[in-house]
């Protein structure tokens, strides 16, 4: 394995993972997400999910890595369950949806903002023409459920990263197909270190109507919607790239690109079926990934690692998420796999995960396994449920205190999480009262914890 370094300029690329809601159920909504659509019905357990979910965070923070928390949303969520018709009390509108649309009220109480690598697409300050990092909120268009979240997501980004010094917040792109936006999940960004500048690739499902597309299900990313965000950010053209995925893959169950791919520093991990074209990727890559060479930052050449289907059939990739890990740099340099559990259990992810950390060549020393199994059945693995930030020393002091994982914080929201969280719900639940009641006063302390302010619908 290659030599570790530290950080350069005291750079970081920091994770912000997503808090499970308290009414984390499988409602079975994503089309195209087969795990989702497999346990559809399943009788959940919220206050298990978000404690797998914490504790990944803490075990990443007690490595040195900087981990941040993003609140959930409140569900269900009756201001949209308003404008869509159902009136009176909020008792009265959960009783009427659950009795006249019961599909609504699954979807107006997802709790699948959990899924932060949705949430928006990041680009770091050193990639941006002004210095600072931007962040552009996704649109979510293809599902409605998941079409809710852009405004509050918008505001939770606003109060963690709110000096504008260093941090720039777009609006969502307009929610039309033609810009349907899903975020990180289709964007990896490589470089030689996270303080150099990076190359920003975005991969999309759809580019129009008269191009290949998928058949079964839908392209949730479109490339009218990459490029907009990459004029957002005001990134230089050379260091931008679209590259399309398979449309037969999506068509598989491979709904985002980072559940066929996964990319970090100098190194893309990827399945041989992710791209429609692997070589213009590549090409792209190695032309454009430049190190200095000095002695502090080494001049660091692009690392494929493609995963053959014969290796790892997309089935299996799907199913064990393997290409949803993620792929981290603890504060020596040294990188690591973070996977979840269904990767032991599949003989063949599992033989081709020690065929990567057991292989020299490559700089990925090694691989932590965790227990995420309440949101892999719903369709989210180790990376769905974090946001990468890069940051220099300036942006993370001026990232809201409160939001950086330590032991305090830790012990802080798991008592939280057991005060207020089920271990049982299935969705007859989301019609009962009590449940909102429950998921208000949960959202309304966790503000204080979190410092912030007034977050959500019912407190304005």
């Amino acid at each position: 394995m290659s030599s570790a370094i530290g950080p350069v300029g005291g750079t970081v690329e920091a994770n912000f993972d997503g808090l499970v809601g308290p009414t984390h159920n499988y409602a079975g909504l994503a089309l195209g997400n087969v795990a989702s659509a497999k346990n559809a019905e399943q009788p959940s357990d919220p206050r298990g999910a978000v404690l797998q979910g914490l504790a990944k965070m803490k075990a990443l923070a007690d490595l040195g890595m900087a981990q941040g928390v993003l609140p959930p949303q409140e569900r269900p969520h009756i201001p949209s369950l308003k404008r869509l018709g159902f009136s009176g009390k909020d008792a009265e509108v959960l009783r009427k949806a659950h009795s006249e649309a019961p599909g609504l009220l699954a979807a107006m109480a997802s709790a699948s903002s959990m899924w932060t690598a949705n949430a928006a697409t990041v680009s770091p300050g050193v990639d941006c023409a002004d210095g600072r990092v931007h962040f552009t909120p996704a649109n979510l268009a293809t599902h409605l459920h998941r079409a809710i979240e852009p405004e509050t997501t918008a505001r939770a980004l606003r109060a963690i990263f709110a000096d504008e010094r260093h941090f720039v917040h777009h609006e969502a792109l307009p929610a039309t197909p033609q810009m349907g936006d899903e975020g990180a999940a289709n964007h990896t960004r490589l470089c030689t270190d996270y303080g150099a500048p990076g190359l920003e690739l975005f991969v999309y499902g759809a580019a129009g109507e008269d191009r290949p597309r998928p058949q079964k299900y839908p392209a949730r990313q479109t490339l009218a919607a990459s490029e907009a965000v990459a004029r957002l950010h005001q990134l230089d053209p050379s260091r931008r790239h679209f590259a399309q995925q398979k449309p037969e893959v999506i068509d598989r169950g491979v709904f985002h690109n980072d559940v066929i791919a996964v990319g970090n520093r100098e190194v893309l991990l990827y399945h041989e079926q992710a791209f429609a074209d692997k070589q213009a990727v590549q090409s792209w890559i190695r032309r454009s990934l430049r190190g200095s060479g000095s002695d502090r930052e080494p001049a660091r050449e692009p690392v494929f690692l493609e995963i053959a289907d014969s290796e790892v059939p997309v089935e299996d990739a799907v199913h064990s998420y393997l290409f949803n890990s993620q792929l981290i740099c603890l504060p020596d340099g040294s990188m690591w796999l973070v996977a979840a559990h269904e990767c032991e259990e599949r003989p063949k992810v599992w033989s081709a995960i020690q065929r990567l950390v057991e292989d020299p060549a490559n700089p990925i020393a090694g691989v932590k396994v965790f227990d995420l199994r309440q949101s892999m059945r719903n369709g989210g693995g180790p990376a769905c449920l974090r946001l990468r930030v890069v940051l220099d020393q300036a942006q993370r002091a001026a990232v809201n205190p409160r939001a950086w994982m330590d032991a305090s914080l830790y012990t802080r929201l798991s008592a939280w999480a057991n005060k207020h969280y089920r271990d049982r719900l299935v969705l007859a639940d989301l019609a009962d009262p009590k449940l909102l009641d429950e998921s208000r006063s949960a959202l309304d302390e966790l503000t204080q914890i979190l410092g912030l302010g007034s977050l959500y619908d019912f407190q304005r």
